[in-house]
């Protein structure tokens, strides 16, 4: 009974191998072409590979596969050296050194094999599509930010000390790095996202979603376009209010992302204080709805590492006042920490508060009173930006949205309070 199953699973990881390099095969087969032009491997020439790949390993093991592969390779470089005139491209020839691999491969991590199979296929297939994106689509500078957002991601990031540090311990390097690259994300997704659905929208969806980069920016964007046209007034409204929508969003994620419990007791405030927001953006819009000159295309670049960077510095120095100040006096100095901070940006505020949570030197319902001073703080500061930007008129109907978001946002955490 044990050599059946044994033999009955042997097959099975054949009829994968067959599979992986008829997949593949198939592909190439449709790109081959005819004649004395084409291509030197096709649907055949894939399956047996693969195949042959998967019978070597099962007789010699890792050393017998590893001569197959390198034949395999040789007669490819035979194959590429002889039609090199016509077909400089080695993209033929390396999948099917690989197909030969994912053959012995089958033999002992076969959904794997498959996985990698159909992902190669899927590659090869959209040939033209990537080719289109990469050369078309996008632009150098946006090429350009996504090396280093994924050298931030994928090289600096496992690299950073994950350790508390610094003054009073408050500082952890992979914390911040890691709130670094998260706003680097979510300014790019802003971008991307504007870009895929161009200015249908207008100036509501744009403030919106720029607002996941900066509100206060947004809202300077916003009041300054406002001021120069009266026709764009309401759309213009419509998108510094939606982008405090964005700040409650991306406050949730931040701080997600240090402190659930956090999260989880800043639920109520940040709900009501972003229906709020989106009903009260939601009328503008509906105003604005009528016009067609809020158009706005993303400008830029996809996301600024300068401005990552001095995120993450100012949180640093934050996270450092807060300790201190939590540490001289208390509870007291922490809320002073906060809406100073929030001055600046009421995420920093939000993450240090936060962060201190997480390390264990506040409780979550500790944390709420801080973050919403922060949030209220920084609501002053776009008050400021509104008036200063767009004028009275702009002012007049951003201003009361902002304040009611404020005032929601503090009545959600009486409920809590009844409670405890």
């Amino acid at each position: 009974m044990e050599n059946l199953l044994l033999s009955d699973s042997l097959a099975l990881n054949l009829v994968s191998a067959v599979a992986v390099g008829a997949l593949i095969g198939a592909e190439r087969e449709r790109r081959k072409g005819e004649g004395p032009t084409r291509s030197p491997a096709g649907i055949r020439t894939f399956t047996i590979t693969s195949l042959s790949g998967a019978v070597a390993f099962s007789l010699g093991g890792a050393v017998l596969l590893g001569v197959l592969t390198a034949g395999v390779a040789v007669l490819a470089a035979v194959s590429y050296w002889r039609a090199q005139d016509e077909d400089p491209g080695l993209t033929t020839e390396i999948v099917l050194v690989l197909t030969a691999l994912l053959g012995g491969m089958c033999m002992q991590a076969p959904q794997t094999a498959a996985a990698i199979a159909v992902t190669v296929a899927a590659l090869l297939y959209a040939k033209a599509w990537l080719h289109n994106l990469v050369i078309t689509v996008i632009s150098k500078d946006e090429l350009d930010d996504a090396l280093i957002f994924a050298a931030a991601t994928l090289v600096i990031l496992p690299l950073v000390p994950d350790r508390p540090m610094g003054p009073y311990l408050a500082l952890n390097p992979q914390s911040l790095w890691i709130v670094i690259v998260l706003v680097m994300a979510i300014s790019a997704a802003g971008y991307v996202a504007v870009r895929l659905l161009g200015a249908r929208f207008g100036l509501p969806l744009a403030g919106a979603i720029s607002g996941f980069i900066s509100s206060t920016a947004a809202i300077g964007a916003m009041g300054v376009r406002a001021r120069k046209s009266d026709a764009v007034l309401a759309a213009c409204v419509a998108g510094a209010v939606l982008s405090t929508v964005a700040t409650i969003l991306q406050m949730a994620l931040v701080v997600a992302a240090t402190s659930m419990p956090t999260l989880l007791r800043l639920s109520g405030p940040l709900l009501l204080a972003g229906g709020c927001a989106a009903a009260y953006g939601a009328v503008f819009t509906f105003l604005a709805a009528r016009h067609s000159g809020g158009d706005a295309a993303p400008t830029g670049g996809v996301l600024s590492l300068k401005t990552a960077l001095a995120f993450g510095s100012i949180l640093a120095v934050i996270l450092v006042i807060s300790a201190g100040l939590q540490d001289r006096y208390g509870h007291t100095g922490l809320l002073l920490a906060a809406m100073a901070a929030g001055l600046v940006d009421t995420h920093a505020a939000a993450i240090s508060v936060a962060t201190l949570v997480a390390s264990g030197k506040i409780t979550p319902d500790d944390a709420v009173l801080p973050i919403l001073a922060g949030l209220t703080s920084n609501t002053l500061t776009k008050i400021v930006m509104a008036a200063a930007t767009g004028g009275w008129a702009f002012a007049l109907r951003v201003v009361p949205g902002l304040v009611l978001v404020a005032m929601v946002g503090w009545a959600g955490m009486f409920p809590a309070l009844f409670w405890q």
